[in-house]
């Protein structure tokens, strides 16, 4: 016989390896008991759902007693419609993704922009103002467009995540510009009385994560503090 742990050669009758004290296990006699249990596991239940079938009843119910009241009170939709595109916002952006157990957030990311969309484009026209086509709409298209290729960018891909944050960081300073530009057209004033300062700030930051993102050594402490 042999030690099943350190291989040791036994004699005839021993209980336990005289140099690493594991009990002997004669493959010819009786089979050892199992350790482990022979039930399997029950699965959790998950508490996902009933939270989220309490916050979909919640948010039902402020939409329809703020529509009660409006319709009773003061015989229109006046300012329940702004409570009700706010729930829908609020549900369909934050909370119907969790109904999901895989939830893809190249859908819902870009799926939740068309939503602010949306409420901006009904906060425009009840307040009866024009600012929605040419200021809300292209600000929430870019930060949609930003946000959806932040997520790709790191979804996708764990390398080079330093190279990426500073391609990022340098594309949102210098979106800050078209906010601007789009500020200018809607409202009036001066281009460039703000957007220079998170334009650079943004840019410095992402000019040198990139140029750390092209050297191996800065990259790999880099993403060593950062990522890990």
């Amino acid at each position: 016989m042999y030690c099943v742990k350190c291989g040791v050669r036994l004699q005839e009758g021993t209980e336990r390896c005289p140099l690493c004290d594991t009990p002997v296990w004669d493959p010819g006699g009786a089979e050892p008991e199992p350790t482990f249990s022979e039930r399997y596991p029950v699965p959790l239940k998950s508490r996902r759902y009933p939270i989220m079938a309490f916050l979909t009843a919640l948010m039902a119910a402020v939409s329809l007693s703020a529509l009660i009241y409006c319709l009773t009170r003061e015989h229109g939709v006046s300012w329940s419609g702004y409570v009700m595109l706010a729930c829908a916002l609020i549900y369909f952006g934050g909370t119907f993704p969790f109904w999901f157990k895989k939830r893809e957030p190249l859908i819902f990311v870009p799926l939740a922009f068309a939503l602010i969309c949306g409420y901006l484009l009904y906060v425009c026209l009840k307040s009866g103002g024009h600012w929605f086509l040419s200021f809300a709409f292209p600000v929430t298209m870019i930060a949609g467009a930003i946000t959806t290729a932040a997520v790709a960018f790191f979804r996708f891909g764990k390398r080079r995540r330093v190279l990426k944050t500073g391609i990022l960081l340098v594309v949102i300073g210098c979106s800050a510009m078209l906010v601007e530009l789009f500020q200018v057209i809607t409202f009036g004033g001066k281009m460039f009385s703000w957007s220079l300062y998170p334009v650079c700030g943004f840019s410095l930051i992402g000019l040198f994560l990139v140029l750390c993102g092209l050297i191996p050594p800065w990259r790999d402490y880099l993403e060593r503090k950062l990522f890990l």
